[in-house]
Order: structure tokens, then sequence, then C-alpha cells
């Protein structure tokens, strides 16, 4: 009669175990996923931002020459002036934004912490 409660203890526990085990899993599972998203994103923000910079530069660098052209004869001082007041307040807009993202940083994780908090918070109820 008293071995009795040892084999459901042990099975119990056995449960219990892997339940927690299942649970470190799924939510490792998810960190990897989420890291794996991440790493994609800021591959494809990356070659999306080098590549727009890189065509834009031109594009800028040939309407600057466009327009200095087209006013060389009258105007070709004023002409290069407003380029170059253009170009510095495209390069200040464009670095603002850029220390923007930066400050407000990235959301890795952000799904697995959520779910690691609702497992505490289970858990605490259950309590």
């Amino acid at each position: 009669m008293a071995d009795a409660p040892k084999p459901r203890l042990a099975a119990s526990l056995r449960g219990f175990l892997d339940a927690g085990l299942a649970t470190a899993q799924t939510r490792l599972e998810l960190l990897a996923v989420e890291a794996q998203e991440e790493k994609l994103r800021l591959t494809s923000l990356l070659l999306n931002t080098v590549l727009s910079a890189v065509l834009l530069g031109f594009g800028i660098v040939f309407l600057a020459v466009f327009l200095t052209v087209l006013f060389w004869d009258s105007h070709r001082l004023f002409a290069l002036g407003l380029g170059t007041v253009a170009l510095f307040a495209g390069g200040l807009v464009t670095a603002r934004n850029a220390a923007s993202e930066i400050q407000r940083g990235s959301r890795l994780f952000a799904g697995s912490l959520g779910e690691l908090a609702r497992d505490r918070d289970a858990l605490q109820r259950r309590e």
C-alpha cells in the first residue's frame, strides 16, 4: 500500500517535466523563428536602402547637371546653389529619419517575450 503513491508521483513528475520541456521547446522554436524573420527583414531593409540610395543619388546628380546645363547662360550660379541647398536638405532629412529609426529600436523577440509573460501569468494564477 505504501508503494502505490510512488509510481503515481513519478508519473506525475514525469508529466510535469515533459510539459515544461515541451513549453520550453515551443518557446525556443518561436525565438528561432523570430530571429530568422528579423534577419530576413534586416537583410531586405539593407538591400533596399542601399539600392534606393544609389539610384536616388544618381537621379539627383543627373537632375543637378540637367538644371545647371539648362540655366547655364542665364542663372548658372543660382542653379548650382539651389541644387546644393536641395541636396543638403535631403541629406539632413534622411539623417534625421535614420536617427529616429535607431532610437525607436527593434522589436526583436517581442512575440516570445509576450508568450513568456502569458506563461508566467498562467502559472501564477494556478498557485
